[in-house]
Protein backbone atom coordinates (compact mmCIF):
# COMPACT_ATOMS: atom_id res chain seq x y z
CA UNK A 1 0.00 0.00 0.00
CA UNK A 2 1.70 3.56 -1.21
CA UNK A 3 0.33 6.63 0.67
CA UNK A 4 0.66 9.87 -1.50
CA UNK A 5 0.48 13.34 -0.37
CA UNK A 6 -0.53 15.86 -2.83
CA UNK A 7 -0.87 19.78 -2.25
CA UNK A 8 -1.33 22.74 -5.28
CA UNK A 9 -0.16 26.25 -5.05
CA UNK A 10 -0.26 29.78 -7.07
CA UNK A 11 0.90 32.57 -6.48
CA UNK A 12 -0.42 35.11 -6.25
CA UNK A 13 -3.61 33.57 -6.45
CA UNK A 14 -4.75 33.69 -9.07
CA UNK A 15 -1.51 33.72 -10.70
CA UNK A 16 1.03 31.28 -11.60
CA UNK A 17 0.15 27.48 -10.15
CA UNK A 18 1.93 24.36 -9.22
CA UNK A 19 1.29 20.89 -8.03
CA UNK A 20 2.98 18.07 -6.55
CA UNK A 21 2.19 13.96 -5.54
CA UNK A 22 4.54 12.79 -2.98
CA UNK A 23 5.52 9.22 -1.89
CA UNK A 24 8.01 7.95 0.16
CA UNK A 25 9.06 11.17 0.41
CA UNK A 26 9.73 11.68 -3.12
CA UNK A 27 8.03 13.60 -6.00
CA UNK A 28 6.44 11.19 -8.42
CA UNK A 29 4.46 14.06 -10.29
CA UNK A 30 4.51 17.51 -10.87
CA UNK A 31 2.83 19.95 -13.06
CA UNK A 32 2.47 23.40 -13.37
CA UNK A 33 0.18 26.02 -15.39
CA UNK A 34 1.28 30.13 -16.16
CA UNK A 35 -2.14 30.83 -15.38
CA UNK A 36 -4.14 28.96 -12.15
CA UNK A 37 -5.45 29.32 -8.72
CA UNK A 38 -4.85 27.02 -5.52
CA UNK A 39 -8.29 25.33 -5.73
CA UNK A 40 -7.13 23.78 -9.73
CA UNK A 41 -4.08 23.06 -8.69
CA UNK A 42 -5.15 20.85 -5.53
CA UNK A 43 -7.19 19.24 -8.08
CA UNK A 44 -4.67 18.75 -10.64
CA UNK A 45 -2.75 17.02 -7.86
CA UNK A 46 -5.25 14.84 -6.95
CA UNK A 47 -6.35 13.94 -10.46
CA UNK A 48 -2.06 12.97 -10.61
CA UNK A 49 -2.49 10.69 -7.63
CA UNK A 50 -5.67 9.00 -8.97
CA UNK A 51 -4.48 8.24 -12.32
CA UNK A 52 -1.20 6.13 -10.67
CA UNK A 53 -2.83 4.49 -7.33
CA UNK A 54 -3.87 0.97 -7.13
CA UNK A 55 -6.50 -0.60 -5.05
CA UNK A 56 -5.49 -0.09 -1.45
CA UNK A 57 -3.20 2.87 -1.19
CA UNK A 58 -3.89 6.07 0.31
CA UNK A 59 -3.83 9.51 -0.72
CA UNK A 60 -3.95 12.59 1.29
CA UNK A 61 -4.46 16.17 0.67
CA UNK A 62 -4.84 19.77 2.91
CA UNK A 63 -7.76 20.40 0.40
CA UNK A 64 -10.56 19.90 2.74
CA UNK A 65 -12.53 21.57 -0.51
CA UNK A 66 -11.71 18.87 -2.82
CA UNK A 67 -12.21 15.84 -0.36
CA UNK A 68 -16.15 17.59 -0.16
CA UNK A 69 -16.37 17.75 -3.57
CA UNK A 70 -15.68 14.21 -4.29
CA UNK A 71 -17.23 12.63 -1.50
CA UNK A 72 -20.63 14.77 -0.85
CA UNK A 73 -21.30 17.15 -3.56
CA UNK A 74 -20.14 15.46 -6.93
CA UNK A 75 -23.16 13.03 -6.87
CA UNK A 76 -25.92 15.45 -6.13
CA UNK A 77 -24.61 17.98 -9.13
CA UNK A 78 -24.39 15.15 -11.68
CA UNK A 79 -27.95 14.06 -10.90
CA UNK A 80 -28.49 17.30 -11.60
CA UNK A 81 -26.94 17.81 -14.77
CA UNK A 82 -23.71 19.21 -13.39
CA UNK A 83 -25.33 21.57 -11.58
CA UNK A 84 -25.75 23.04 -8.17
CA UNK A 85 -28.73 25.31 -7.16
CA UNK A 86 -26.78 28.49 -6.24
CA UNK A 87 -25.53 28.52 -10.09
CA UNK A 88 -22.38 27.36 -12.10
CA UNK A 89 -19.85 24.75 -10.74
CA UNK A 90 -16.31 26.21 -11.37
CA UNK A 91 -13.73 23.93 -12.70
CA UNK A 92 -16.55 21.65 -13.81
CA UNK A 93 -13.77 19.69 -15.99
CA UNK A 94 -11.84 19.40 -13.43
CA UNK A 95 -14.59 18.10 -11.12
CA UNK A 96 -15.61 15.94 -13.49
CA UNK A 97 -12.42 14.28 -14.32
CA UNK A 98 -11.68 13.90 -10.27
CA UNK A 99 -15.00 12.42 -10.10
CA UNK A 100 -14.82 10.06 -12.33
CA UNK A 101 -11.30 9.11 -11.23
CA UNK A 102 -12.59 8.47 -7.34
CA UNK A 103 -15.42 6.53 -9.00
CA UNK A 104 -13.48 4.45 -10.87
CA UNK A 105 -11.07 3.49 -8.05
CA UNK A 106 -12.97 3.03 -4.75
CA UNK A 107 -10.60 1.20 -3.42
CA UNK A 108 -8.49 4.35 -3.30
CA UNK A 109 -8.66 5.56 0.30
CA UNK A 110 -8.72 9.87 0.07
CA UNK A 111 -8.27 11.38 2.71
CA UNK A 112 -7.67 15.08 4.24
CA UNK A 113 -4.94 15.96 6.31
CA UNK A 114 -4.41 19.55 8.02
CA UNK A 115 -1.83 21.49 6.17
CA UNK A 116 0.77 22.94 7.43
CA UNK A 117 1.08 20.85 11.21
CA UNK A 118 4.29 19.65 10.87
CA UNK A 119 3.37 16.21 8.72
CA UNK A 120 6.12 15.38 6.61
CA UNK A 121 4.49 14.07 3.49
CA UNK A 122 2.39 17.22 3.56
CA UNK A 123 4.57 19.57 3.83
CA UNK A 124 6.83 17.76 1.52
CA UNK A 125 4.37 17.85 -0.84
CA UNK A 126 3.53 22.19 0.10
CA UNK A 127 7.26 22.64 -0.75
CA UNK A 128 7.50 20.91 -4.46
CA UNK A 129 4.49 22.25 -5.24
CA UNK A 130 5.93 25.82 -4.82
CA UNK A 131 9.14 24.08 -6.79
CA UNK A 132 6.79 23.20 -9.92
CA UNK A 133 4.78 26.46 -9.43
CA UNK A 134 8.86 28.03 -10.04
CA UNK A 135 9.41 25.66 -13.04
CA UNK A 136 11.00 22.44 -11.48
CA UNK A 137 10.05 19.01 -13.30
CA UNK A 138 10.98 15.23 -12.80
Amino acid sequence: MAHYYTDGSASPNPGPGGYAVILDGQPVALGREANSTNIRMEAQALIAAYKIAEAGDKISTDSEFWVNVVTKWAAGWQKNGWKKKTGEIKNLELVQELYALYLEKPDVILEWTRGHVGTDGNENADEWANKAREGATL
